[in-house]
């Protein structure tokens, strides 16, 4: 049976690989969106995508932090026994 602080420091890596993800792919939206604004429809097109983009990955962000966190609490309550 795993330890509280090893399950504790495997979420704090997967949070940590979220929070990384979200950020490249935020940067590559911009980066895009940056790349074609001088191109007036594909502008528009590509500023739609970033606000698109962005909300898809932060709500998979939170949703995956979440998940997460529930299952951080679950082995915290099998490792220490708690019954909250």
């Amino acid at each position: 049976m795993a330890s509280y602080s090893d399950v504790q420091r495997a979420v704090r890596v997967e949070k940590l690989r979220i929070w990384f993800a979200w950020l490249c792919g935020n940067a590559i939206l911009l980066m895009l969106a940056y790349g074609t604004r001088n191109v007036s429809v594909l502008s528009v097109v590509t500023q739609t995508l970033l606000v698109v983009g962005f909300l898809a990955l932060t709500i998979a962000l939170f949703r995956m932090t979440g998940a997460l966190n529930r299952k951080a609490l679950a082995a915290r309550r099998e490792v220490l026994g708690d019954d909250l």
